[in-house]
């Protein structure tokens, strides 16, 4: 989902002024390469009017290496993106919490509302959290 709603929000002119200077992409730390994306989060996403047809990635540190920002949705997620890239300070450096006041709940078996509430959060905190990251 974080990867569409930032997609749209780029697309949309909302994130970063050139549309050709951000690139998403959206992996898990637990994540199963390949895995469809749940019929709640589709569902979501389009009553948002998002389209997306992704698949799951399982976060490397390859990616980590790639990104100039990297966010988890938990201080688990990012304390397991740091265990990745463990003994490389600049990389470890990158990765943050999306939200610095709180956990983001993992909607997954929470149905449908937490899943719509998953995505306005997302809708919200992205752009939000990317402009106080980027440089402008």
């Amino acid at each position: 989902m974080a990867e569409a709603i930032a997609r749209a929000e780029v697309d949309a002119g909302r994130i970063g002024g050139d549309r050709g200077r951000i690139f998403t992409v959206s992996a898990g730390t637990s994540a199963f390469d390949g895995s469809p994306c749940s019929g709640e989060a589709i569902d979501a996403l389009r009553r948002i009017g998002v389209e997306h047809e992704g698949r799951s990635k399982r976060l490397t540190a390859q990616m980590i290496r790639g990104a100039d920002l990297v966010f988890g949705m938990t201080a688990g997620h990012v304390a397991a993106a740091r265990d990745l890239v463990v003994g490389e300070p600049e990389q470890s450096a990158k990765i943050h919490p999306l939200d610095p006041d709180a956990d983001v709940e993992d909607p997954i078996g929470l149905g449908h509302a937490s899943y719509d509430r998953l995505a306005r959060q997302f809708r919200d905190l992205i752009p939000r959290r990317l402009a106080e990251m980027l440089p402008a």
